[in-house]
């Protein structure tokens, strides 16, 4: 095979919906371009709308948002927030922008997040040693709801807030309830590669209007009420766009395709890998819904006879991109000194995981080269 000249497959990439170019040309005609206006007031409302979250707030990126809302939670230097390992280093950056202690705990083998067991040890350790907890941020990776009945019996227990990083899966949910509503605070994502994307941006949402009141505030330089400019508190340009906004309204007619999309190429890869030997999927208990960002395989070499590389290798030789699933926070060199709590599960997922292809816009030719190659290179014997 040799498909360089069909172009590139790649791993999750954009996807309009047809209908975002008619409210970035309303912004344009009403000279609305600034951080105000119908798009950001109508994108807030269909965010709140989707997700049954009471109050939100768009923001420039999802980083931004986890920043703010560590904010609201009053992290300071030198406290502690204990934060899930398995993840992309924006959930851990944020904690160390307010000079607080990122503690990272260990994932679970039913959802890959955050391990309620590690969590508790965390937290019961962290108090012995007189430590302040902040914040407990848990992340639904790949889509796939975290155990949130479990961590929010632990927030509840000992009183620490929950920030739930959802970047990665709007629109998943636990028996019907929608991913970043279990916590305080939760946290959305509209990169280029997410689910539904407005070229980047964010949002945070919670029920507690004063804080999205006050992440709004925050966002736009945290300027009085005053006729000249006036601060009382240090502020962020964070606030989006009405450009941006727009792009997200006409995103929003579109996610539950997305959403069926996104599922129909895990169905895909199930169907072409689910009955190979020592390769398994991520799982979706019972009660809960993924999204199904990205489709995510773990490849045990000593049954099939072959390395997640060597298929992550084997797919870039066709054009077509494959990346390793995150490498944990304590194996990260930049985080070598943070405390953890383990279980060795999320080294497992490092070593063996591999994301698969999983763009909404994936074409039958795609998914034909796509499956072409996994059968070369899977079901034929190689040497490690």
């Amino acid at each position: 095979m040799n498909y360089h000249n069909n172009g590139r497959i790649w791993l999750s990439s954009p996807h309009m919906g047809g209908d975002e170019l008619s409210f970035i040309h309303d912004a344009f005609t009403n000279n609305f371009v600034a951080p105000v206006g119908e798009n950001v007031d109508g994108f807030e409302a269909d965010i709140a709308k989707f997700t049954g979250a009471g109050n939100v707030s768009v923001l420039t990126s999802g980083t931004a948002a986890i920043h703010l809302g560590l904010i609201l939670l009053d992290v300071q230097p030198g406290d502690v927030v204990i934060c899930q390992s398995f993840t992309f280093s924006a959930t851990a950056n944020p904690i160390t922008y307010l000079g607080a202690e990122p503690v990272f705990v260990d994932s679970e083998e039913d959802t890959w997040n955050m391990c309620p067991d590690a969590l508790e040890e965390a937290v019961r350790d962290q108090l012995s040693k007189g430590k302040r907890i902040k914040a407990i941020l848990p992340v639904h990776l790949y889509g796939m709801p975290a155990n949130m009945e479990r961590i929010m019996d632990v927030s509840h227990r000992y009183c620490i807030p929950v920030l739930e990083d959802t970047a990665e899966a709007m629109g998943a949910h636990i028996l019907g309830k929608q991913c970043g509503t279990f916590g305080h605070l939760g946290v959305l994502s509209f990169n280029g590669n997410k689910i539904i994307t407005t070229s980047g941006g964010g949002a945070l949402i919670s029920d507690d209007e004063d804080m999205i009141r006050k992440s709004r505030y925050l966002a736009t330089q945290a300027r009085d009420p005053a006729p000249h400019y006036q601060h009382t508190e240090i502020g962020y340009n964070y606030r989006m766009s009405n450009i941006v906004a727009g792009i997200g309204r006409g995103q929003m007619r579109v996610i539950e395709d997305r959403i069926r999309q996104r599922r129909a190429n895990y169905d895909f890869y199930r169907g072409l890998l689910g009955s190979v030997d020592g390769i398994t999927f991520q799982p979706e208990p019972d009660g809960f819904f993924s999204n199904r960002w990205l489709t995510t395989i773990l490849i045990d070499p000593e049954v099939t006879g072959f390395t997640r590389e060597h298929l992550r290798l084997s797919l870039a030789a066709e054009n077509i991109e494959s990346r390793p699933v995150w490498k944990p926070m304590h194996q990260q060199p930049v985080y070598k000194s943070a405390r953890y709590y383990g279980n060795g599960i999320s080294c497992k997922l490092f070593e063996q995981g591999l994301c698969l292809p999983s763009g909404s816009n994936l074409s039958g030719r795609d998914r034909e080269r796509i499956a072409d190659c996994i059968t070369e290179t899977v079901f034929e014997p190689v040497s490690i």
